[in-house]
């Protein structure tokens, strides 16, 4: 049996390692991960948002948070859905995030 939480701390853990690379905040503090489910045979479902639709790494960065919890032991499956609705915006990150960008 999966310990659901304790996989959720993993898959935070690893989300604090992916990067805008244009804000020096992971995509954690930065507010851009709305959910993370957690299925009882490990399949994860994770959804994120980016700063903006015209965002650089909108190619990129929805795949290297797939791959990176996919890599996670006990994790059978990600699924990444990106979307836009809520639009994010400065108020979701965390207070970390504004202090390190200034915000506070």
């Amino acid at each position: 049996m999966i310990d659901k939480g304790k996989l959720e701390q993993q898959i935070i853990s690893v989300l604090k390692t992916c990067y805008d690379p244009e804000i020096p905040v992971d995509i954690w503090e930065l507010g851009l991960i709305y959910e993370i489910r957690i299925d009882n045979d490990g399949q994860v479902y994770i959804k994120m948002t980016l700063t903006s639709p015209a965002c650089p790494v909108a190619g990129s960065l929805p795949g290297e948070v797939k791959e990176k919890v996919k890599n996670i032991p006990d994790v059978k499956d990600v699924y990444v859905d990106l979307v836009w609705e809520p639009r994010w915006d400065k108020d979701m990150m965390s207070e970390e995030a504004k202090l390190e960008l200034g915000f506070m």
